[in-house]
């Protein structure tokens, strides 16, 4: 089988999580600068073998998208134009930034680490993903 990789984008940074081979454990894999997203995917779809990517939802409390989803949208153009053959699936990622953040106080991390917004977002992107394999 082949890994699913899932994406918190942000403007500035976006986080990455993966799945091992069989698709049942979701790892944060790294955070990296948006503007170099296209070419790290690249770099590690060379190397591993990827079927799906899992892209948050942004969404309000009522359901309509955010305001983030307009920044998601042309991305997800750039990305489907790239990777042809790599399914995109979406995943709801209301509340990540806060259970990441929650996740990150109970293990017990210093302040001065949880003050680093690339964790966050590489947590965050768990999330996303571990939601996604829940729900299929």
């Amino acid at each position: 089988m082949a890994r699913i990789l899932a994406l918190d984008y942000g403007k500035v940074r976006t986080g990455v999580a993966v799945t091992d081979e069989l698709q049942l454990i979701a790892s944060g894999l790294t955070t990296v600068e948006t503007k170099d997203l296209i070419s790290f995917l690249v770099d590690y779809i060379e190397k591993e073998k990827v079927e799906s990517f899992v892209v948050g939802l942004p969404k309000q409390m009522d359901n309509t998208p955010s305001e983030s989803e307009e920044l998601i949208q042309p991305f997800l153009k750039k990305l489907s134009a790239k990777f042809p053959t790599v399914q995109i699936e979406r995943q709801d990622e209301r509340f990540t930034s806060k259970m990441a953040f929650q996740s990150m106080l109970d293990s017990g991390m210093k302040k001065k680490k949880r003050q680093n917004k690339a964790i966050v977002d590489e947590i965050s992107a768990t999330l996303i993903l571990q939601a996604y394999l829940n729900r299929i």
